[in-house]
C-alpha cells in the first residue's frame, strides 16, 4: 500500500523509535499497529508515546485520567 503526504504527515508524527520505516505512512502504522492489538504513537500523548506501551489498554487508560479536552 502506498501513503500519500508522506512528507506532510512527518510533520505530525510523535513516533519515538528511530528506526521506524513506517514513520509518516500513517495508513501502514496504523494496520501494523491494529494488527498487533495497539494503537500508534499519535493516539497517545508524547509523554506516554515514549513508555511504548501503546496497548489499546493503556489508551483507555490514559484518557480516562485525562480532561476531555486534552
Amino acid at each position: 500500500m502506498e501513503c500519500s503526504n508522506q512528507r506532510d504527515n512527518l510533520e505530525f508524527c510523535n513516533c519515538s523509535y528511530g528506526p521506524c520505516v513506517r514513520k509518516g505512512k500513517c495508513c501502514e502504522c496504523i494496520q501494523y499497529h491494529l494488527r498487533s492489538g495497539q494503537f500508534p504513537a499519535c493516539f497517545f500523548p508524547d509523554d506516554i508515546e515514549k513508555t511504548y506501551d501503546r496497548s489499546i489498554e493503556r489508551f483507555v487508560k490514559t484518557y480516562q485520567q485525562r480532561p476531555a479536552w486534552w
